[in-house]
């Protein structure tokens, strides 16, 4: 059954955020945002729930044999699948709004606030405390397999860069048709580009071209 999930884009998506929170806000191709402050998405990764599992195995937010489980119980749970990725779509987008809202220094509104701690309300529902050798620790519920368990370790990201993160290291991405979000984590605090390779190069090339028109 896990093959149902091999080759989907959703779970090729570069990981470069640095948290699974901000990766999983990075689940499109490009984020445009308008003058008014309207979002346009290009290249929707998460087109359905097997899309969202793919990229949740893929991120390190469900293990290879949570993510087999998961898509074996799918055909017989399809609506309750489907709701879980409404919610999962906008709980990425409400992150995203946060994240950005941070980056303006701005405030961030309380309905995307509502969205996160909602999800956090369920999260948190589905943990227990465990005895360890030398401490107590959270664990998810074993059995529970729930298809929204996927959006357990996205709220906790979320929650621990909110609350513990150093904020100031949030970037967006400067590349032309991007808007990736990204810790930056480099020591004078320069990185611009999600990544090199991709959004810087083609900006190098972007103003190489521009240069050579100027001359001609």
């Amino acid at each position: 059954m896990s093959s149902l999930l091999d080759g989907r884009p959703a779970g090729a998506v570069n990981l470069v955020g640095g948290r699974l929170c901000l990766d999983f806000v990075n689940s499109v191709g490009a984020r445009r945002i308008s003058k008014s402050g309207e979002v346009t998405i290009r290249d929707e990764k998460l087109q359905d729930y097997l899309d969202l599992l793919a990229w949740a195995r893929h991120a390190g937010a469900l293990t290879n044999s949570q993510s087999k489980k998961l898509t074996r119980e799918y055909p017989g749970r399809v609506s309750e699948a489907t709701a879980v990725l409404r919610r999962a779509l906008d709980l990425r987008e409400s992150l995203h709004r946060i994240f950005a809202a941070i980056m303006l220094e701005t405030s961030a509104a309380p309905s995307h606030l509502h969205v996160l701690n909602e999800e956090l309300r369920l999260a948190r529902a589905a943990e227990h405390l465990v005895a360890r050798t030398d401490k107590f620790a959270w664990e998810w519920r074993a059995l529970d397999f729930s298809p929204d368990r996927v959006l357990w370790s996205v709220t906790q990201s979320a929650a621990d860069l909110l609350t513990q993160g150093d904020l100031t290291r949030l970037r967006q991405c400067e590349g032309h048709d991007c808007g990736w979000i990204f810790e930056d984590t480099s020591r004078n605090r320069s990185r611009r580009w999600c990544e090199m390779r991709d959004c810087g190069n083609i900006a190098k090339v972007r103003r190489f071209r521009t240069r050579q028109k100027k001359n001609a």
